[in-house]
């Protein structure tokens, strides 16, 4: 991660070579779903028009995730056991309007960039990476409205969750699209998650708890399940189950084809890719339900999520990046070894038979981590908006332009975009980039 960091801050990031091919850039997407086609798309085009004119798409974006950071303060101050027991019942109303509030701001941000004419690779880059953190905050609320706790469902949920947005990045890498499935995530997902939300608002934490079995109505449910089984196991079971059959199939299948066309190994294609988030997804899985550990056993996984979620936000963000400049896959190894590392320090009375780390300097470089993330993903964040908004002429967070010369690789650039009907370069198609 230190090499990465001096990566950064040594040399010209993002490059002018890099930026030169986001000339190339074009928008591509297909969303399969009959629930945004007959009815979330109608509501947005409604929404859509309650935004002024003079708003910039990104900001929509950005105040959007603030309503999910707001949640995710709420639950840090009522529920930080993750149980919510003893939570007041309105937050899970909070939940379900914020998150909704967050689905509808993230999906009018490209229809506002199309009526403004401001669509710009950036517009992408910015959706993506807030949505790569808000990732980690849904999985918090979540397991929040379930009563989860400290448990290992809370640990498959998160990871399930994380591990599905970052293969959906990866696909679109080497396909060039983002594929959004009949049922997928950022429809369905978060209509289904709103719903847990207000059932927890109406009828409680320990609703969730309760034996299907003894529920007369879902009889019919419980005859296919093991016996005892509860709501909030089969939420979390049901979406892990659903993960592996559908999502990963598909994905999978998606980046072979795209390998195989464009003449790449496979296998080294997998390496860069899936490995990394393989190695990280077990890595976080053996540090927290190490017995040895205090993510678990000292009841704080919240700090562990928002922790690696952040380091999640930044390794998501990079292949984005990497796919708007046509760059190569980016080396993520380095970013995850800090947490395998972790995983093999809290472990090793178990592996070495003897004790490596004290219970207390794990929560001090677990806090240390999380501000080492926030800064290192900070910096990444102000260098490459810098530079996607020199080299466009444009301003992040409010409708302009910059005057200033254009570059060669600008002329060309609006040259392109002229030819596919377009004003000029920060127009080209980004909206409706909406991913879980």
């Amino acid at each position: 991660m230190a090499s990465h960091l001096r990566q950064w801050l040594d040399t010209d990031f993002p490059s002018q070579e890099s930026l030169e091919n986001l000339r190339f850039y074009k928008y591509a997407a297909v969303d399969k779903s009959y629930i945004t086609k007959y009815i979330l798309r109608h509501y947005w085009n409604w929404a859509i028009e309650l935004f002024p004119l003079w708003i910039a798409p990104n900001l929509i974006t950005l105040i959007g995730l603030f309503f999910m950071i707001f949640n995710v303060g709420l639950v840090c101050v009522y529920a930080p056991d993750l149980l919510g027991t003893d939570a007041p019942s309105w937050i899970y109303l909070s939940f379900a309007v914020g998150l909704w509030l967050y689905s509808t701001f993230d999906n009018v941000d490209g229809k506002q960039a199309r009526r403004t004419g401001t669509s710009s690779p950036l517009g992408e880059l910015f959706d993506h990476g807030c949505d790569a953190l808000n990732t980690t905050y849904i999985a918090v609320l979540q397991i929040t409205a379930l009563g989860l706790g400290h448990s290992t469902l809370t640990v498959v949920l998160f990871i399930t969750t994380m591990v599905g947005f970052y293969l959906s990045t990866a696909e679109e890498y080497y396909t060039g699209v983002l594929y959004l499935g009949v049922v997928n995530g950022p429809t369905e997902g978060i209509l289904l998650t709103c719903m847990a939300f207000l059932w927890t608002w109406l009828h409680g934490v320990s609703s969730w708890h309760v034996a299907l079995d003894t529920v007369p109505s879902l009889a019919w449910v419980a005859k296919v399940l093991p016996s005892g089984t509860t709501g909030a196991q089969f939420f979390v079971w049901g979406t892990f189950v659903f993960f592996v059959l559908t999502h990963c199939t598909v994905v999978f299948h998606s980046m072979y084809v795209a390998c195989r066309k464009k003449g790449l190994n496979v296998g080294e294609a997998a390496s860069h890719s899936v490995l990394p988030m393989a190695v990280f997804a077990s890595a976080q899985y053996y540090w927290s339900m190490s017995s040895y550990s205090i993510i678990m056993t000292g009841g704080h996984f919240l700090l562990f999520a928002l922790a690696n979620g952040t380091l999640f936000g930044l390794m998501a963000s990079s292949i984005i990046l990497a796919h708007l400049t046509r760059s190569p896959f980016p080396n993520l190894l380095p970013l995850v070894a800090p947490v395998v590392v972790m995983a093999i320090l809290v472990n090793a009375p178990a592996m070495l038979g003897v004790q490596l780390i004290s219970r207390r300097f794990e929560l001090v470089i677990l806090w240390t981590e999380w501000a080492a993330y926030m800064a290192i993903y900070g910096v990444w964040v102000v260098l490459v908006i810098d530079g996607f908004c020199s080299y466009l002429g444009i301003r992040c967070l409010v409708i302009g332009r910059i005057n200033k010369p254009s570059s060669p690789g600008q002329q060309d650039a609006r040259i392109n975009a002229e030819e596919q009907g377009v004003s000029s370069p920060a127009t080209l198609d980004s909206s409706q980039y909406h991913t879980f």
